[in-house]
């Protein structure tokens, strides 16, 4: 199952009309937040924001449509008011729409002359101080049809595009240009720039110095036959879980690039099982309970650049679905993480999110497609774990596990 994700970055609730998913029912989405609706392969619809009850902006969206590919675009035919965009999850380069539309649209009616105010009278809508606040339909006046392309050609859907042996706008045509695949979709809402969040960049941060703690790791089952590199995983909780594994899209000089939808490999693992997976000695990247977010990330990789061992760490940033640790397994004894079983459990209810599976999980630290960064979950986790035993907001103080022979034990609770 896939979702559409749509974040209001806007100060205000926000509503939309929904046709196709949500049975059919709109939604508010509040101020910097995000609702995901479920939206099924074969599926197609529109998500369209309203202005004092008017319709405006929208996304038109098909699943898993042609060749398999997700189709969708911004469009302002039947009007507009704020600013969308809408993109794949983590992959910027299908991003469609206009983030600054109405700033771009105001700053054209500014240096419109009299005679074309004049013809756009009752169509483009102002405030009490001659400002735009929203327009009505393109696609039904062609004078403002006319006038939208002089700014926004290209960028947006404007016109009624191929529609009943009309050949359409080529600028209008190439907004319904397939995107890869299907995934999960991100919808950004804004009265501002509408440009998505900035993906995070996170993954294993090489450290210089190794903390030495006083704990042994937690050890491996004596039946358990470990060789080459890979992680010695275990499941210390009370259900079978499925863990992933999923690459970094890039990385860079103690950065990466997150990689939300692509996992490489998963095991599913029974309750007080520990199972070795072997992985290419080039793997960089986090194993986690399933797919979704929030999560704990056991970031690491199995040959860094500088003395070709294993190194790891326990991330919070993405959130937090439960406790983990990370340890060495070439004798030398160092462990990271934490073993707190009831860390969501306690955790106040500001600081938690419940994700699409229906289960409750402490929040990001850093922010997402799903919203910003959530302080009350920043302040828990600073109190409950620390920087000391696992990254809660980046930076430094939390210690670099590594393992001279490419195998890192990872206990999931």
């Amino acid at each position: 199952m896939h979702y559409i994700h749509i974040h209001n970055k806007s100060n205000h609730p926000q509503e939309f009309e929904v046709h196709g998913w949500n049975d059919n029912k709109n939604i508010v989405v509040k101020a910097d937040e995000t609702t995901s609706l479920a939206a099924p392969d074969k599926t197609t619809g529109a998500i369209i924001a309203l202005h004092d009850g008017h319709e405006g902006e929208q996304a038109e969206i098909t699943k898993d449509g042609w060749m398999g590919n997700d189709t969708f675009d911004i469009s302002v035919i039947v009007g507009a008011g704020g600013n969308m965009t809408i993109q794949q999850v983590g992959d910027n380069s299908t991003r469609k729409g206009y983030p600054t539309f109405m700033q771009d649209l105001r700053a054209a009616w500014a240096r419109a002359d009299g005679n074309l105010k004049n013809k756009l009278k009752g169509v483009v809508h102002l405030d009490g101080h001659g400002i735009p606040t929203r327009i009505d339909a393109p696609k039904s006046n062609k004078d403002l049809e006319n006038w939208v392309r002089t700014f926004a050609e290209g960028k947006v859907y404007i016109g009624i595009g191929v529609w009943g042996g009309n050949a359409g706008d080529a600028g209008d045509n190439a907004q319904s240009s397939a995107a890869h695949g299907s995934k999960d979709l991100l919808l950004t809402y804004n009265d501002g720039d509408a440009s998505p969040a900035s993906e995070p960049h996170l993954a294993h941060r090489v450290q210089a110095a190794v903390v030495e703690h006083r704990t042994p790791p937690p050890k491996a089952d004596s039946t358990v036959h470990a060789d080459g590199p890979g992680i010695i995983l275990a499941n210390r909780g009370k259900t079978e879980t499925k863990f992933f594994f999923f690459p970094n899209y890039w990385n860079g000089n103690g950065t990466a690039g997150a990689n939300f939808d692509k996992p490489s490999t998963s095991i599913a693992v029974k309750p007080g099982e520990t199972h070795f997976v072997s992985l290419p000695a080039s793997f960089k990247g986090r194993v986690q309970r399933g797919t979704l977010q929030p999560a704990t990330w056991a970031e690491f990789q199995l040959s860094a650049d500088n003395d070709h061992g294993a190194h790891g760490d326990i991330s919070l940033e993405q959130g937090c679905d439960g406790a983990a640790t990370i340890a060495s397994t070439d004798g030398s004894k160092v462990e990271g993480g934490f073993t707190t079983v009831d860390i969501v459990a306690r955790a106040p209810a500001a600081a938690k999110q419940k994700r699409q599976d229906g289960v409750e999980c402490i929040a990001s630290t850093v922010g997402n497609w799903m919203g910003g960064p959530n302080k009350a979950a920043i302040d828990y986790l600073n109190k409950e774990v620390g920087q000391h035993r696992a990254y809660i907001t980046g930076g430094t103080g939390t210690p670099d596990i590594a393992s001279r022979n490419q195998r890192l034990e990872v206990v999931f609770y």
